[in-house]
């Protein structure tokens, strides 16, 4: 039996955290598991390694930002292997390209093309506990590349289908997904399971407790996910392709910053498109409208900060459009559940909720996915109505 489990940089803060984790695996090493443990940065390392880049250059070259930032998931994984061995647990730690993690060769952004798991494997074979550093791989070229934010998530997943793990475990310091940011919405609650589907619509409007490449590899290798919290609270949210108890209603809301909404000419379709593939972005709404239109939504990954890279971006479509587009900014509100694009009763409550607000911003709907674009002083408001509307109290 094998098993996956990732710790985020919450969970490896200090040296303290880094020897609780170190007891948990060897725990499970005891119980006669194979364990890979994927790990991000300590703490806010991460942001520190991002800092001192911009202080020695306002904007780094990405390939030696990509160099920089790597150091901080191998630090973390040499401590954990360091305390896991003093436990009297055998423990091999791997970078990502030692591990076999290869990928195209977009710095910053680098997706995974193929797994190649050949040290990790022999590791295993030998008893060891393997300890990866996450958010990193190697291009063919051998250039070292960074996942962007949460690929500490899409390494583990990835390793997991690549091993055969039986589960894949995400710990970090909340105890599972919920219907909406707790620390926004009192009234959100802990989701004992949701589709992969689901997850990843949750992942795309803005939740933050997986990344959506991970739950896309999972999606695609049918991997089952734990979400659980690292100081070992009871509770969890398992998701997997097919849950026990299937939802029907609003699984959750979420928020994502800074959306732009454009509407334009299709003729210029193929521009824009070749200014998102340069920039290897993937827009939540990209499709051909009635009236030979054509609508292109995109918003920042809420795990970034001020982004200069997605200004630029936002700067090069607008430059391509010029004066035939229009564009509505804002913060992107979304509800997510499997009938939200195809229940006109939620629809009509959607918009009665949003009357409220006085607002006449944008409204879409795909999939599995219904979203406005509001003034980022009324987001929190917004999200908050709607998930009293919408989402069921129990489950």
């Amino acid at each position: 039996m094998r098993v996956v489990k990732k710790f985020g940089g919450s969970s490896l803060r200090d040296t303290e955290r880094v020897r609780a984790v170190a007891a948990h695996i060897a725990k499970a090493h005891s119980e006669g598991k194979g364990v890979v443990v994927v790990v991000s940065a300590m703490g806010k390392t991460t942001d520190e390694l991002m800092r001192l880049a911009h202080e020695v250059s306002p904007q780094p070259d990405r390939r030696e930002l990509d160099m920089l930032l790597t150091a901080g998931e191998r630090i973390s994984m040499a401590l954990l292997a360091m305390a896991v061995r003093d436990l009297g647990v055998p423990a091999t730690s791997l970078t990502g390209s030692q591990c076999g993690i290869i990928t195209n060769d977009r710095p910053g952004a680098a997706r995974i093309v193929e797994v190649r798991p050949y040290r990790v494997e022999d590791a295993l074979t030998a008893g060891h506990v393997v300890i990866v550093a996450g958010f990193q791989g190697v291009s063919y070229r051998r250039e070292v590349t960074t996942l962007g934010r949460g690929g500490s998530d899409t390494t583990a997943v990835a390793l997991a289908a690549a091993v055969g793990a039986e589960a894949c475990e995400i710990y970090s310091d909340i105890d599972g997904v919920y219907t909406a940011d707790p620390r926004v919405i009192i009234d959100a609650h802990r989701l004992s399971s949701l589709s992969h589907d689901e997850m990843l619509e949750l992942a795309r409007a803005g939740a933050k407790v997986l990344a959506e490449d991970a739950v896309a590899w999972a999606r695609l290798n049918r991997v089952a996910l734990f979400v659980r919290a690292s100081d070992g609270r009871p509770g969890e949210t398992l998701v997997r392709l097919d849950p026990a108890e299937p939802h029907t209603g609003v699984v959750g809301v979420a928020c994502r910053p800074d959306a732009r909404l454009w509407t334009y000419p299709s003729g210029l379709r193929t521009g824009v498109l070749a200014r998102l593939t340069e920039a290897g972005v993937t827009p939540l709404i990209d499709t051909v409208a009635p009236g030979d239109s054509a609508l292109l939504l995109v918003a920042r990954d809420v795990a970034d900060g001020v982004d200069s890279l997605f200004g630029s971006l936002c700067d090069q479509i607008q430059a391509t459009l010029g004066e035939a587009g229009s564009l509505s900014r804002g913060t992107l509100v979304s509800v997510v559940g499997t009938s939200v694009g195809r229940d006109p009763h939620l629809a009509a409550r959607f918009d009665e909720v949003l009357g409220a607000f006085d607002t006449d911003a944008p409204r879409m709907s795909q999939g599995l996915t219904r979203s406005v674009i509001v003034d980022p002083a009324q987001a929190d408001a917004v999200a908050t109505a709607l998930h009293d509307a919408l989402v069921h109290k129990e489950r």
